[in-house]
């Protein structure tokens, strides 16, 4: 298990918490001009959605509602150790997005959203493949105070992308099945 430091977390946090800004902040000042690179399904044109989708956001409001969430759960996932968390953020990202694109329906698709629900079924589901106490408890905890999550993967919301917390949190969910042993 390769493992970080408190220090180094933190850093990988701030990282994280500063890209987002940063886009942000330039898709402020560009009156939501950066959207256009969002993730549009099938569209060749759009392909490079699937890795800028995520750091884009339709307004301060959207980008709230992902910003903590993701830094949270972020930090938590942080717990099984470094490999397993870059392993199962890449395929939490590439792989919601690549099935998002495949068969999402036919909008512009945008937001953080799928790499919270990912990092949440990572979180809930990877504490009891690990078989530690510590981790076991984590999960528990999460899925106690942020089970009703699991209703965002539901069409409940016209301009959510339902798709993304779908497929976010199945990459999670298997993210956890393929290396929480290893944390």
């Amino acid at each position: 298990m390769a493992s970080w430091t408190l220090s180094t977390q933190v850093r990988w946090v701030g990282a994280i918490a500063l890209s987002l800004l940063g886009v942000e902040f330039i898709n402020l000042l560009m009156g939501s001009g950066l959207n256009q690179f969002g993730l549009r399904p099938r569209s060749l044109s759009h392909l490079s959605g699937i890795i800028t989708a995520p750091w884009l956001h339709a307004s301060l409001t959207h980008f709230a509602s992902n910003f903590l969430p993701l830094l949270f759960f972020a930090g938590l996932a942080m717990q099984w150790g470094r490999t397993v968390f870059i392993k199962s953020i890449l395929l939490i990202w590439l792989g919601a997005g690549i099935c998002v694109w495949l068969v999402g329906r036919s909008a512009m698709h945008i937001g953080a959203s799928g790499i919270v629900y990912g990092l949440f079924g990572f979180i809930v589901v990877a504490g009891f493949y690990s078989k530690k106490l510590h981790l076991l408890l984590i999960s528990l905890v999460i899925a106690f105070l942020y089970g009703g999550m699991i209703f965002g993967v539901l069409p409940t919301q016209r301009f959510v992308s339902f798709e993304y917390h779908f497929f976010g949190f199945v990459m999670g969910v298997i993210s956890a099945r393929l290396w929480a042993r290893t944390g």
